[in-house]
């Protein structure tokens, strides 16, 4: 089991910028793929950006695409989520995830693929 912490949440206005930093701890000797994902107001969760173990392959929902960018440091065991341009649709508690695997080359997509979660920070984008 991996434990994570969320942080670099908070208010910004519209064209601001935020970098939410995800830290592990506990099996972090294991691979695993991670991701954050984002739950607005009245909204189901939905994923933002993953990133496999070995960090070269990466997804993002189309409404983040060239907006925000997903990393890691696998040796600091950290993640972050670099978020420019950001709009009040942005709002949301974000939280990162980790899902155990054994390839290198993998992300996932599914709440139901991740196994650990953070508690979540809040960003919010005012108009």
């Amino acid at each position: 089991q991996v434990q994570l912490i969320e942080s670099g949440g908070g208010l910004v206005q519209t064209g601001g910028s935020l970098r939410l930093s995800c830290a592990a701890s506990g099996r972090t000797s294991s691979k695993y793929a991670m991701a954050w994902f984002r739950q607005g107001p009245g909204k189901e969760r939905e994923i933002v950006a993953a990133i496999s173990w070995s960090g070269a392959n990466t997804y993002y929902t189309n409404s983040v695409k060239g907006r925000f960018t997903i990393s890691r440091d696998n040796a600091k065991n950290m993640m972050w989520l670099q978020m420019n341009s950001l709009e009040p649709e942005d709002t949301a508690i974000y939280s990162c995830a980790a899902h155990s695997t054994l390839v290198n080359w993998a992300y996932y997509l599914s709440t139901a693929d991740y196994g650990d979660w953070g508690q979540g920070t809040q960003v919010t984008v005012s108009s």
